[in-house]
């Protein structure tokens, strides 16, 4: 097996405002009776630049048609993430599988310290100033799955520390 990394400057479309972007594409095959049988998967990412995004896979026999798939997918799988200007709000820490991730905010100018996995999603979503540092499996479906997880729990992170410490808090 070996994987196609594309560069992303070739097969980037809008439609509906919607950035569209491939990551990777890879190469799988089955070896039957009559010889090879190749298939082909596609990770995309989808999003507004504006807060919006959605991670998709898609499996065909032929890349046109696994790539088409993994865009539905995405556009399927959108989410809303509240930004802070043009970076994320605060420290994300989170695991999947064994990938663990750490998304750092960072000063205007930084520009978005990651890998090209990470780096895709966070141009999609509209972040500009990021740090991102990933850890354990480097398997770019894996990354994206990681960060779409860290993304969906930074609200909920901050809900439950100011649930926590809420009996320091005075009430009137």
């Amino acid at each position: 097996m070996s994987n196609f990394i594309i560069d992303n400057s070739d097969i980037i479309q809008k439609t509906d405002g919607l950035l569209e972007k491939l990551i990777v594409v890879k190469r799988t095959s089955k070896v039957s009776k009559g010889g090879r049988v190749f298939g082909f998967s596609a990770l995309t990412v989808v999003g507004d630049k504006n807060g919006r995004f959605g991670i998709g896979r898609g499996k065909a026999k032929e890349v046109p048609f696994a790539i088409q798939k993994a865009m539905e997918n995405a556009r399927k799988n959108l989410v809303f993430i509240k930004l802070n200007g043009d970076t994320i709000c605060h420290a994300i820490k989170d695991k999947f599988c064994s990938t663990k991730m750490i998304m750092l905010p960072a000063s205007k100018g930084t520009g978005i310290i990651a890998s090209f996995v990470m780096r895709s999603i966070f141009e999609a979503l509209g972040v500009k100033n990021v740090f991102a540092k990933c850890f354990g499996s480097k398997n770019p479906n894996n990354i994206a799955r990681c960060a779409m997880k860290c993304f969906l729990n930074m609200g909920k992170d901050v809900e439950a520390r100011s649930a926590r410490y809420s009996f320091l808090v005075k009430n009137k």
